[in-house]
Parts: structure tokens; sequence; C-alpha cells
């Protein structure tokens, strides 16, 4: 079985995507907009998307959720997690060792958890 997307929830398309453009640029990912209330990065069996909730209710995180991205290595995660708290989010786990993986952990600017490891 293959993973297809994954859809974190915004209350600010215009600051997820400005945040998240900026988390993902130099990764070779294609953004795409099929409507106002979602946006995608898309790459080689990658497909991330944010969005406004279908509901029209507002966007919460889950307790207990979290995204992860695999960056590759080491320093790809520390870039990362400083990116992401210049960025406007949050740590929640400085990088570390953390076994079996160096990984390290943020929120978003709507308060989604990511891990980021290597």
């Amino acid at each position: 079985m293959k993973m297809n997307y994954v859809v974190v929830g915004t209350n600010d398309m215009r600051a997820s995507r400005t945040f998240y453009d900026a988390l993902f640029e130099g990764m070779g990912l294609q953004t795409m907009s099929p409507s106002e209330r979602m946006t995608y990065w898309i790459g080689e069996d990658f497909a991330f998307a944010v969005a406004k909730p279908f509901d029209e209710k507002p966007a919460t995180y889950g307790n207990g959720t979290m995204v992860g991205f695999c960056l590759g290595g080491r320093e790809d995660v520390e870039r990362m997690h400083r990116l992401a708290l210049e960025l406007g989010g949050t740590c929640e786990g400085a990088p570390n060792q953390r076994r079996p993986r160096f990984s390290a952990y943020v929120r978003d600017l709507d308060g989604n958890k990511l891990c980021l490891s290597d």
C-alpha cells in the first residue's frame, strides 16, 4: 500500500501558502491550487496540501496527529527546523537523535505538528 496524500487544515490560506512555499523551496515540488480553499505541493511520490475545511468550520489541529517528512540527512533536518521557526512556526522538539532517526518537530502557523527526519 502507498500513501496517496496528506492534508492539514488552515484558517489563513495566504499565510499557510507563504509558510509552506518557503519551507519547501528548492525541493522540486510543483504547487497546485484546484480551488480557493486548497493548495497542493506535489512531487514524485509526494503530495501534501493545506485546505480550509469543507464544512466551513474553523480548522483545528488534531491532538496526537502529526505529519512526517523524510528529508534525507541531518543537515536538512536542522536547516528545515530552523527555517520553520524563522517562518513563524513553533518548536515542538529541537533536532536530535531519536531512535533510530535524527529528527525535529515543529508546529506550523495553524498548530499542525510536523516531524522532520533524516
